[in-house]
């Protein structure tokens, strides 16, 4: 064992030496305690997103010595942590966000959540936290929005945000792998991510200043250390009168993300090909679940090349300046498909046609993905949660 990290394996829940213990947590052992006060519903029209959390939350705890606990599904409440617990002093800490959908049928559904459970558990691994069965903690989430299914908005301009997440609670302040964890899913009815409204074009400060990520790092993990580090950049692009921050990288300044959404550009390319491209998944970029679900519709669409490269921002003002470009939007979870409108790069604003040329790639991706999560449309996507 290593002394100074207390690292004592490459896979956490699986040290030497330490008394045998239960692999994972299962569903058919869920503990359910109702509640019995319940919280009123808010209106739909009026969500502030994350700012509303239903009746019920799950949670599992875990240790080193015993493993994982059984699952819990109990009433929202506050946690209780030692005040030495290292998520609270390293940021031990990852989490995940997906969403469950109310659709035209009234059947609920959630959207590919086996990919969220697939980075969550590759972030648990980078941040030495427990792995566990993703089956099983899908089921367990499964349960909770069942419990909570009247949360789920009766809209199809709203939903109902999970947020699962994985905190150390290592009651020390040595800086080691934990021996102890957290695992917890609170659920929140949310309706557009900005304030702006749904599919409302954003302008983008480019910082070449700050960055998001970097090789080596762990930008492609749904780590919370990474979005609290972007906040003094994000305040400064509010500043320069822009509403996120287009993160650029290395010398050449490659494009990255966008706030904290993937991003795409829709454009005629070097080659005059229409193309439709994304920064490679290179260990800087996070593997977002709507950034694979737009390229493997485009892909199955075959209209036009579809490519994950590299972009830098020569790129862009280069394409810009010769009317090359179509469309340039973010994605994610929260927003689903956000069109751009300007960027702000080196006090020049350079502005993107995506309004004016539509955005009919955007409103297309965007059209079929909500018709695929509210069941418009069967898809081999969804998995249904509550008939």
């Amino acid at each position: 064992m290593d002394r100074s990290t207390g690292c004592l394996a490459d896979r956490p829940g699986d040290e030497g030496g330490s008394p045998k213990v239960a692999k994972t947590f299962e569903a058919k052992d869920l503990i359910i305690t109702p509640a019995t006060t319940f919280k009123a519903k808010p209106d739909p029209d009026n969500l502030v997103f994350g700012a509303v959390f239903t009746d019920h939350m799950l949670t599992v705890e875990w240790s080193s010595e015993f493993g994982w606990d059984k699952p819990h599904i109990k009433p929202f409440q506050n946690l209780s942590l030692h005040p030495g617990s290292s998520v609270l002093h390293y940021a031990v800490e990852l989490f995940e966000g997906l969403k469950a959908y109310r659709g035209h049928d009234n059947k609920i559904r959630l959207f590919r959540p086996d990919l969220n459970m697939d980075r969550m558990y590759r972030s648990a691994v980078r941040a030495t936290l427990p792995v566990f069965d993703k089956d099983e903690l899908l089921q367990c989430i499964q349960e909770l929005v069942s419990l909570d299914k009247e949360w789920v908005p009766y809209s199809t301009a709203a939903s109902l945000y999970i947020r699962p997440a994985l905190v150390g609670t290592e009651p020390s302040l040595g800086i080691k792998k934990p021996t102890k964890a957290l695992l917890f899913v609170i659920l929140s009815p949310v309706g557009p991510y900005f304030s702006s409204g749904s599919f409302k074009p954003v302008s983008l400060w480019a910082s070449t200043q700050y960055v998001r990520a970097w090789q080596g790092g762990n930008g492609d993990c749904k780590l919370g250390g990474n979005y609290g580090s972007s906040l003094f950049a994000q305040c400064r692009a509010m500043e320069k009168g822009c509403q996120q921050v287009l993160w650029l990288y290395g010398d050449d300044h490659q494009i990255t993300e966008v706030g904290t959404m993937n991003l795409f550009l829709y454009w005629i390319n070097e080659d005059g090909e229409e193309e439709l491209a994304t920064p490679p998944l290179d260990g800087i970029i996070l593997p977002g679940v709507t950034r694979q679900s737009i390229l493997d519709l485009a892909r199955e669409w075959g209209e036009f090349k579809v490519s994950e490269r590299y972009l830098t921002m020569n790129d862009l003002t280069s394409a810009v300046d010769e009317n090359r470009v179509k469309e340039m939007f973010g994605s994610g979870t929260a927003c689903v498909v956000c069109p751009v409108s300007d960027v702000l790069y080196e006090d020049q604003m350079i502005h993107i046609p995506t309004m004016e040329n539509g955005p009919m790639l955007a409103s297309r991706i965007l059209e079929k993905l909500n018709d695929i999560q509210y069941g418009k449309e069967e898809s081999t996507w969804t998995i249904l949660v509550s008939k």
